[in-house]
């Protein structure tokens, strides 16, 4: 959730700022022009939706631990999102105050701010927590954010000439108002049970799970702090060349786990509403001499609107390392949302896509609440992706020292 432009600042409030908070229910069918075919698709649970909040990191990452549970033979748990929410703001705003204000402090995040609260706090059931004190249908953290980081940034300049003890506890108060405190117990089949200890009976271990990425001013096989904006934490990712950051994506899901995806969809190719994400490029080879003619003749405008109409699938760009670089460089690569790969697909020219579980809700699109990212579309515009160790092949697990 990186606002690059101003245009992209409106424009993620669409993105990881907000899901769909109403919306009419619509029968799940496939785009039209698009014919998918399952190649994998990985047991999960319901689409969710984050609504009028940039916590897309929880939902995308919280539905990836649910479907390990699915894997795990613990069943089909709606877990809560905000109580990880909810703990990663009281660590979010210790770390803005240590960094005298210079820090992120934002509704952004990252896959590894769920499996740090995991660590530390355990997880629970949505009914035990809802993160909803504010007398409203659906959640919405604008006001709760900018009130906390408007107390964070007076706090810092250290009016009083010396920092009170007890500005901790006032930003946890208005925390808690908006969300509520989060439960240190709550009752599980009849007994009082900590999150630590309803976890540890599912049999998921935190410890398990890493972050991977794609960037070639880092060495390759080597940890890397990922300069990203909601990277506030600095937590370090595997750094792997593109061609086996995707072997990893295929490794994992053609063996039944899941990919928790951080990656750019502000370009012009996502497009949510028609259940696509694709990198298109004009085919000139295949042409007949009108088609080239007529191509010619068009505009830049007139030719980008004809490769975006998202009416049937055709060529995709080709996407190598140094293409990924140079648009993180520039900018046009940026952290704006996190999502859920689930599976495979391919379209009736044979082209391979992700299955996506976005947290915009069930009734977003005409998929479902899903959508299918090209092979190609990923290629360019994952940022990072987090993994089970042991969906990783087991040459790279070696190449990582893992």
């Amino acid at each position: 959730m990186n606002f690059k432009q101003l245009s992209v600042i409106a424009l993620s409030l669409t993105l990881c700022g907000q899901g769909q908070a109403f919306a009419k229910k619509k029968k799940t069918i496939e785009p039209e022009g698009f014919k998918f075919t399952s190649v994998v698709d990985v047991p999960t649970t319901e689409v969710r939706n984050q609504e009028s909040t940039g916590t897309c990191w929880a939902f995308a990452t919280t539905s990836f631990i649910e479907t390990e549970l699915i894997r795990l033979g613990a069943g089909n748990i709606d877990l809560s999102e905000m109580f990880t929410v909810r703990h990663a703001y009281s660590q979010k705003a210790l770390r803005y105050f240590r960094l005298h204000g210079k820090g992120n402090y934002s509704e952004g995040g990252q896959a590894h701010d769920v499996l740090n609260v995991v660590k530390e706090f355990g997880f629970l059931p949505e009914t035990a927590y809802s993160g909803n004190q504010y007398q409203s249908d659906y959640h919405i953290h604008q006001e709760m954010v900018k009130s906390t980081k408007a107390m964070l940034d007076q706090i810092v300049t250290n009016p009083n000439k010396t920092i009170t003890p007890v500005w901790e506890k006032s930003v946890n108060g208005v925390l808690d108002t908006y969300m509520g405190a989060a439960p240190e117990k709550f009752e599980s089949n009849g007994q009082a049970i900590s999150p630590v200890e309803y976890m540890k009976n599912t049999g998921f271990n935190p410890n398990e799970y890493i972050e991977l990425t794609s960037y070639s001013h880092h060495p390759f096989y080597k940890k890397m702090n990922l300069e990203i904006p909601d990277n506030w934490s600095d937590d370090l990712y595997y750094n792997l060349p593109i061609d086996e950051l995707m072997s990893v994506m295929d490794n994992a899901l053609t063996n039944g786990y899941s990919v928790c995806w951080d990656g750019d969809v502000s370009e012009k190719g996502f497009s949510h509403r028609n259940g696509v994400a694709i990198l298109p490029e004009a085919n000139v080879k295949e042409m007949t001499n009108s088609e080239i003619e007529k191509w010619d003749a068009m505009s830049a405008k007139e030719k980008k609107a004809s490769l975006y109409k998202f009416n049937k699938p055709g060529t995709e760009q080709k996407v190598d390392q140094a293409l990924r670089q140079s648009t993180f460089n520039n900018y046009q690569t940026t952290d704006d949302h996190l999502m859920h790969l689930t599976g495979i697909v391919k379209d009736q020219n044979g082209t391979r896509y992700y299955k996506t579980k976005n947290s915009w809700a069930k009734n977003s699109n005409k998929m479902g609440g899903y959508l299918n990212m090209s092979e190609s579309y990923v290629r360019l515009k994952t940022v990072a992706i987090m993994v089970h160790k042991d969906a990783i092949p087991a040459e790279l697990k070696t190449k990582l020292g893992l």
